[in-house]
């Protein structure tokens, strides 16, 4: 049990970290304006570690002058904490900031067993809560059972190229050539070393994201699930982040490390809940084949590259398929869109992403690098006008390193965008 002087003294540094807490210099994310600061239900931030929610959460309860009593579980003088011990807490809570706070902001709330007692409790005496967590089956589940409509879910994830921008003063707006150039030189680097927010500023970006992974694979999956042999683990993960876009082969991973494949689909499902992995199901009435036909995609560029013995591919379509499903993720979530990728039979053209609401397709999206080579283009555009008639969808998009442009072909319309500017919304 920790001792309440611990707790203490753990709660009074903390509120010394929120006094140096400065926001001015800092990115303004679009997921600020889904925060109810007047409501009664919990407000909710999830996403992989270190992608920016607990500064998300400092940053508009400060610039709403709101005043806010602050614990973070993700410290390692709290890791024996107990829900026995969640009394305590509040009392230190209380102790530190006075027993009428409005506000209470308590970060990586997950590493505690029972939290959703402490935070249900916290809500039935008015006091607006505020949450975050890095993993989606913990608190999507419990939430679900143990605070039922009363809690608004907000997914962060790293940097989107749009903020990469901002970041880094990059022009999204002027029209040069010189402007355009500068855009394009950005997304390589985009690409090559991610959006987590603490690497922007980093030199040596490699030491940074082997911490970040290992931090994920230990903290996050082998002592929350009790995993024995975590070098299995980190094998399938590098396995994954080296494969991105392609099909999850459970078989072929299972022999290849000589484990089980309940143990292989075991552990990809722990990285998809760490938010380490994302998945894509294929577009199917069948849950089999969706089960069965996943894709996998990684929840940051900068993953690939930025790790010892990476042996991932140069195959830039693949990485810019990967920004783009990334991207989808932050613009559908919030507008309850669903999205997969369409693949009739073994022998038929693949479409990259099918965006859908409900069970109408509302999007068809290719993502190619270089449509300049005709068979290539020919490829690219013959499958979303095949699938744009079996699938009844005529909003058809295909994202590339190229100018944008619209082509009329067999009666359908197709928007060619440059990934750049499809990127920044432009």
């Amino acid at each position: 049990m920790t001792t309440e002087k611990k707790i203490l003294q753990v709660i009074t540094e903390q509120k010394e970290y929120i006094k140096e807490f400065k926001t001015e210099k800092l990115v303004s994310r679009k997921e600020e304006n889904l925060f109810e600061f007047d409501s009664s239900l919990a407000q909710v931030v999830i996403g992989v570690r270190r992608s920016g929610k607990s500064t998300i959460c400092h940053k508009v309860l400060i610039e709403q002058n709101i005043e806010y009593a602050y614990v973070n579980f993700d410290d390692d003088r709290m890791a024996d904490i107990r829900t026995e011990d969640l009394n305590t807490v509040l009392s230190c809570i209380y102790q530190v900031y006075g027993s009428d706070i409005k506000y209470l902001f308590i970060d990586e709330i997950q590493n505690v067993d029972g939290w959703y007692l402490f935070v249900n409790r916290l809500l039935r005496t008015n006091v607006r809560v505020f949450v975050t967590g890095s993993n989606a089956k913990l608190l999507s589940g419990e939430l679900a059972t143990h605070l039922t409509g009363r809690y608004n879910e907000i997914r962060l994830y790293p940097f989107s190229f749009s903020e990469y921008c901002d970041y880094h003063k990059i022009d999204t707006q002027s029209i040069t050539t010189k402007a355009d150039a500068e855009r394009k030189r950005a997304f390589v680097e985009y690409v090559n070393d991610g959006g987590f927010p603490e690497i922007q500023s980093l030199r040596n970006k490699r030491v940074y994201i082997q911490s970040l992974i290992e931090a994920i694979l230990t903290k996050d999956i082998q002592k929350r699930f009790k995993i024995r042999n975590v070098d299995t683990l980190r094998k399938i993960t590098h396995h994954l982040i080296n494969n991105i876009c392609q099909e999850i082969n459970y078989d072929e991973i299972s022999k290849l490390l000589g484990v089980t494949d309940n143990t292989v689909r075991k552990y990809v499902d722990y990285l998809r809940q760490a938010f380490l992995i994302q998945s894509l199901t294929k577009y199917s009435y069948k849950s089999k084949e969706r089960i069965r036909n996943a894709k996998a995609y990684i929840i940051d560029p900068g993953l690939q590259n930025n790790r010892d013995n990476a042996f991932a591919s140069e195959n830039i379509g693949w990485r810019l398929e990967n920004v783009v499903y990334i991207e989808l993720l932050r613009r559908c979530s919030n507008n309850f869109l669903d999205i997969y990728y369409y693949k009739a039979n073994a022998r038929s053209k693949e479409v990259d992403f099918v965006v859908c609401n409900q069970n109408k397709t509302v999007e068809l999206i290719q993502v190619a690098c270089d449509i300049d080579n005709v068979k290539t283009y020919n490829r690219e555009v013959s499958s979303l006008i095949n699938a744009s008639t079996l699938l009844n969808c005529d909003k058809l998009s295909l994202i590339a390193f190229t100018n944008t442009r619209d082509v009329e072909l067999d009666g359908k319309l197709i928007h060619i965008v440059s990934a750049t500017e499809w990127l920044l919304g432009i």
